[in-house]
């Protein structure tokens, strides 16, 4: 089974980006995220994030298993360019082309159905998955509820005690009069 992910308009040339994805041509994806995290060209990241998005629409949508998966292909493709003008001599204007690139990556795997997860496997782990998001978001709430109630009473303290000791609240004219303007 095969798995795409693509990456549009990104803003390097075709040519400069072709050169990583050749490198990963072909290799397991492991070894590919190694390699490309070792790599010290501009389109490394954009690819390694690209590659990761694949690897987990294959896990997600496909029940694939990460450790039997390669890149099938790599495609880098011409994105729109956008045309500027330099100033030249004699008042001439010379073009300036801007690339940008499409990026396709297909991942596929090396045994056929070899870990691969059925949907019913699929389905009670997106069910528990819910229900682990659902238990987070009500502990959050829980906590933020104390956090407020906690706030409260501490803001309710501080107002006792202003008014117990009578002090007014905000700067004294002092203040006010030799405040430092910032420029």
């Amino acid at each position: 089974m095969q798995v795409t992910a693509r990456l549009n308009n990104i803003r390097i040339s075709p040519r400069k980006a072709r050169l990583v994805t050749t490198l990963v041509k072909g290799l397991d994806v492991q070894v590919a995220l190694n390699q490309l995290d070792t790599t010290v060209k501009r389109a490394s990241d954009p690819v390694y994030k690209l590659l990761e998005s694949a690897i987990a629409n294959g896990e997600n949508n496909f029940g694939l298993d990460r450790t039997n998966l390669y890149i099938y292909d790599a495609k880098v493709e011409a994105g729109p360019v956008l045309k500027r003008w330099m100033p030249k001599a004699y008042g001439r204007a010379g073009k300036i082309l801007k690339r940008t690139s499409k990026i396709i990556l297909v991942l596929e795997e090396r045994e056929e159905g070899k870990g691969r997860k059925s949907k019913e496997e699929m389905e009670r782990e997106k069910a528990k998955k819910a229900v682990d998001r659902k238990k987070e978001e009500s502990a959050s709430r829980r906590i933020e509820e104390k956090e407020d109630k906690v706030k409260d009473v501490n803001r309710e303290k501080i107002s006792k005690e202003k008014m117990e000791t009578g002090k007014k609240t905000g700067k004294s004219w002092a203040n006010k009069i030799f405040q430092r303007k910032s420029m």
